[in-house]
Formats: C-alpha cells, sequence, structure tokens
C-alpha cells in the first residue's frame, strides 16, 4: 500500500543498517533498531538512506532489507527505500528493489556525486522516477549531492512527479522558511538538520527525516507538539537535538558515529561497512563525554 501526503509525517527515521565485522547485514539487529524506533513513534522508516550507508548497498541487499521489514512491520508504519545513485540504470535497479520489497514509496537525491545536474537533467530523473508509480519524496542535501536544489526546482519536481514530500536538509534557514512558504501546502516538508526541527515545525513542517531523535530523551512523537509551545521541556529537547547532532556530525565518517551513539544506549547497530572504520578510541570518549552532557541516558 502506497503513501500519501497525509502518510508523511512526524518521526521518520533513516534507520541503519547493521554490519559485522565481515561486512555482511545482520537481519536480527536490523528488526530489533526498527522496534525501538517503533516505540519512539516512527510513523515511517527509511531504508538505505545517508544512515543506512546507501552507497554500500546493492540492490539485492535493499530488496531483501525491504521485505523484510514490510513482512515483520505489517502496516504499523510504513517503509520508503533510498534510490539516489548517479545513473539512470542505477536508479531502475534501486526502484525494481523498492517495487519487489513493497515498499510504499521512494526516497530520491538529485543526480549525486561528481555531478552537478543541469535543469534538464533534473528534470528527466524525476519523470524518470515518475515512471515507477511509487510516490516520490525528495531529499535536498546539498552538502552530501554538491547540488542545491532551488525552490523553482524543487516546484517543478512536483509538477513532474508523484512528489508527496522532501526532506530538507539545506543548512539556509531562509531556504527552508521560503519552501514552507510556497509548498507546505502542496507537499509535506520533513527537516532534516536536528537543530532546524523546532523551529521549522512551528513554522509548518510536518515532520522530520533527522539522525538523532532516536537518541534524546523526549518522545520523538511528542516533538511535533511540543514545537507548538515553547516551554521548558522543547527547550531542553532542543538543547539534545542541537548538541548530539554538531557531535555526530563532528566525529569520525557518516555514519560510525551515530552507528557507535546507538551501541551506547544499547542498540546492535555493528560497525560500519568498508571503506568506513568504526570510531576510533578518542573520538569514542568525546562521544561518551558529550551524551553524558546532554543527558543522554545509556541503557
Amino acid at each position: 500500500m502506497t503513501m500519501t501526503r497525509d502518510d508523511l509525517h512526524g518521526f521518520v527515521p533513516a534507520i541503519v543498517t547493521p554490519f559485522d565485522d565481515k561486512g555482511r547485514i545482520d537481519d536480527d539487529a536490523f528488526l530489533a533498531i526498527a522496534d525501538y524506533l517503533l516505540s519512539r513513534g516512527a510513523t515511517a522508516i527509511c531504508i538505505a538512506g545517508d544512515n543506512g550507508e546507501s552507497w554500500a548497498l546493492s540492490p539485492d541487499e535493499r530488496r531483501h532489507l525491504t521485505r523484510r521489514l514490510v513482512d515483520h512491520l505489517g502496516g504499523r508504519a510504513k517503509v520508503i527505500l533510498g534510490v539516489s545513485a548517479p545513473t539512470g540504470a542505477t536508479v531502475d535497479a534501486y526502484v525494481a528493489a523498492a517495487r519487489d520489497g513493497g515498499a510504499d514509496a521512494l526516497l530520491s537525491m538529485p543526480p549525486t556525486y561528481v555531478l552537478k545536474a543541469s535543469d534538464v537533467e533534473l528534470a528527466a530523473r524525476w519523470e524518470r522516477l515518475a515512471k515507477s508509480d511509487l510516490p516520490l519524496i525528495l531529499y535536498n542535501s546539498p552538502r552530501r549531492a554538491g547540488l542545491s536544489m532551488t525552490i523553482d526546482q524543487i516546484e517543478r519536481a512536483c509538477d513532474a512527479a508523484p512528489v508527496i514530500g522532501i526532506k530538507e536538509s539545506h543548512r539556509d534557514f531562509f531556504h527552508h522558511s521560503h519552501l514552507l512558504d510556497r509548498l507546505a501546502d502542496r507537499i509535506s516538508v520533513m527537516t532534516g538538520p536536528c537543530h532546524y526541527i523546532l523551529p521549522t515545525l512551528a513554522l509548518g513542517a510536518r515532520g522530520f527525516i533527522a539522525t538523532g531523535p532516536e537518541l534524546i530523551t523526549a518522545r520523538p512523537a511528542d516533538l511535533p507538539t511540543m514545537a507548538m509551545g515553547p516551554d521548558a521541556a522543547s527547550r531542553a529537547a532542543h538543547r539534545q537535538l542541537t548538541g548530539i547532532y554538531e557531535t555526530l556530525m563532528g566525529q569520525g565518517t557518516w555514519p560510525a558515529a551515530f552507528k557507535a551513539a546507538l551501541s551506547l544506549i544499547g542498540l546492535p547497530a555493528g560497525v560500519p561497512r568498508d571503506p568506513v572504520l568504526p570510531l576510533g578510541p578518542e573520538d569514542m570518549d568525546r562521544l561518551r563525554a558529550a551524551m553524558d552532557h546532554l543527558g543522554i541516558t545509556r541503557k
């Protein structure tokens, strides 16, 4: 069953892919983490996002993870599969994996890595994804894609494909403000940077696809309500969101620090897959100290 704009809201985590020390996927750990995310109020779970080490996952692995999660959840939350890739042929393979695995929607950046797509090339990518007949969630991450989609380009994507939302990871709050002003009534705007979650929710964002909310003391599902009435609890949540996000982005190569943080709260996140290395002792010490300082409870 596919997603609509109304289904895309609240806490939508990008799940890690637990690997063992030989680089093999640990299915049991993957499903245990999914259960934890559900307990924290996830309305959907995204596979093969940045947290999931998408660059290291084959089409067959994406298909496998999607089918396992869809079957495990049994409709309790929607399942989204990341299909970002430089070439159209690879995107097609990822889309086929999403369809075979039973995903409810796709998440896609523009063509990534060494490319900086033109308007014509962007349009071709969205038109290609439109042929999948699966709902599309755009992913605007200038830092990772090397390209910052403008509001006009995002709107044109909505005209070209069945776009139900966007994960907006721009670091410029002017951009977030203009996006919400123009398109919040048309698509679900989902915030990426943790330190923007509460401000953008107050301005009309419908949720967040972010790294860090699963670690904080407050229940991530409660953040939309907290954003409507700033008080001591919302200020404390904002402090933790900002602090943990800043810490995770400053230790090791992504997502080594995030996996380490999940392990510190008792989740079987495993180790990163080659070529990413686990955090070294000094980085681990800094991570522990930051989590202790922020009052993030370890199990």
